[in-house]
């Protein structure tokens, strides 16, 4: 059947055919029928069954003629129907229609009991460039779906020097619903901030709910004036929603102010604030600080999120027995302290450890590099520089199933980082990752290559086979790989001179 029998087709299908018929009809005269056509669409948009309407707006956008479509796009966008809005307002999007009604019409639909709906009119409005019914669109900074309240954020953020909008955000953060306020307060401009200080300072320690108040209290923590600072730690001082504490305490933490030591040891041991005032208490980091974690530490009884929380905030505080304290809690049945333990002993690395610690740490962190992929890098950073570990690392490197492990353990041994009397018999384990399967671990081996021929002035005795398997790798698909192949190259060119 050809184009044009198929369009015949589908005219008569709309004039005597069933529902689905002519729902299918308008769908298919859409997509191949052209501009004479659309006055047939326009027609079908009245159709009382709404399959045919929503037929006839999916026609209309497939069409591609904006001449008469915003009126009817824009009334299918107001049908009883939701899925006949939905198309109407899809292929109004589709067509590009920048019209008044269609705008308004958008608006209209900001307030859509469907979400999609409501997530195609933000959608539309983005690209059109303009706010729409600005009520209702900071209204969605409170819809529970994400993926509305997340355009409509952005929406908000491209008009936020506009009077309207910038009034209406500021209107919200003052009196608008619990869930709008939350996000509007976060986002209101600092000069009004200002401006509502005395009404937000006085919301803070009651009224409304607690996720307001925690937002109040970070929207609070962004003015930087001594009252502000003051009322906040009253405020702590007074708490007893653990949540608002915890909130609190994040905020005023790194201050390392005094004033978050009572409050802080007060809640250290609850399972849902204990963490932030674990992290308080390590920023304060005094003696009295570090007694107060150091119990939390020893005492089996303590939850997992604060005891985790204490681990990390000892190492911070570096007393002389934290890595005595922390080595045990690596073998916690709790990941979540194994990883505060270890970001604790990542707090010390910074330092570096004491010459009896070096060992320890070093032994018991390289059998436990693959533990958890997500903390390889953390533990390769706590053994950077640790001679202590080569021994071990020089087995793991080669029975490790884990490229990332490979890949560290490689990175580890190379003698930039640190050397011991097994350095100069090291090249071989490069040679060997050099045609490893994965591209992190061949550039690792390179550049391993390259820095062993630097810090030893050694020259490989089957320098000649070396230098064919890098020359391969010159060619290899990974700019990294090549970069560092080359790099190795002219290493061993150097030490040939010399």
């Amino acid at each position: 059947m050809t184009a044009d029998h198929q369009i015949a087709f589908f005219l008569r299908e709309l004039e005597t055919g069933d529902t689905w018929r002519r729902a299918a009809a308008a769908k298919g005269l859409g997509k191949l029928g052209d501009a004479e056509h659309a006055a047939v669409l326009v027609r079908a948009a009245d159709d009382p069954a709404p399959e045919v309407r929503e037929g006839a707006a999916v026609g209309l956008g497939r069409l591609g003629v904006r001449a008469g479509a915003a009126h009817t796009l824009s009334a299918l966008m107001n049908d009883v129907d939701p899925w006949v809005r939905r198309k109407a307002s899809l292929a109004s999007v589709r067509l590009g229609l920048r019209d008044r009604e269609v705008v308004d019409a958008y608006a209209r639909l900001l307030g859509d009991p469907d979400h999609h709906l409501r997530i195609n009119a933000l959608e539309a409005l983005l690209e059109l460039g303009v706010p729409g019914d600005v009520a209702a669109l900071v209204r969605l900074l409170g819809d529970p779906a994400h993926g509305v309240w997340g355009r409509a954020r952005a929406l908000v953020f491209m008009f936020d020097k506009d009077p309207e909008v910038e009034a209406e955000l500021v209107r919200t953060a003052q009196w608008g619903a619990d869930a709008a306020r939350v996000h509007a307060l976060c986002m209101v401009p600092d000069q009004h901030a200002e401006r509502l200080l005395p009404s937000l300072l006085k919301e803070l320690t009651g009224g409304p709910s607690t996720e307001v108040r925690c937002a109040l209290a970070f929207r609070l923590s962004r003015v930087r004036r001594p009252e502000t600072q003051d009322a906040l730690f009253a405020a702590l001082e007074a708490e007893r929603d653990p949540v608002m504490v915890s909130q609190l305490l994040f905020l005023l933490g790194r201050s390392g102010d005094e004033r978050l030591r009572g409050p802080a040891s007060r809640w250290l041991r609850h399972e849902r604030a204990g963490s932030s005032a674990a992290d308080a208490l390590g920023c304060i980091g005094d003696k009295s600080a570090a007694r107060l974690l150091r119990a939390v530490l020893i005492d089996p009884t303590t939850a997992v999120r604060p005891l985790a929380a204490a681990a990390t905030a000892y190492g911070k505080v570096g007393r002389w027995d934290a890595v005595w304290l922390l080595l045990p809690l690596l073998d916690h049945a709790a990941p979540e302290v194994y990883e505060g333990a270890l970001r604790g002993l990542d707090a010390m690395a910074d330092t570096g450890f004491r010459p009896w610690e070096r060992t320890a740490v070093a032994r018991a962190l390289v059998d436990r590099l693959g533990r958890d992929a997500t903390l390889v890098l953390v533990t390769a950073r706590v053994l950077t520089g640790l001679a202590e570990a080569l021994p071990g690392l020089r087995k793991l490197v080669d029975q490790t199933p884990s490229s990332s492990v490979r890949s560290a353990a490689l990175e580890l041994l190379d003698p930039h980082n640190a050397t011991d009397t097994g350095t100069p018999h090291d090249l071989p384990i490069f040679v060997r990752h050099l045609d490893d399967a994965h591209m992190w671990v061949r550039r690792v081996a390179a550049k391993g290559v390259a820095h062993w021929v630097g810090e030893t002035g050694l020259r490989p005795s089957d320098e000649e086979q070396l230098r064919e398997r890098l020359a391969a790798l010159v060619a290899d698909p990974s700019d990294y790989v090549r970069e560092a192949a080359a790099e190795a190259l002219r290493a061993l060119d150097e030490v040939r001179h010399h």
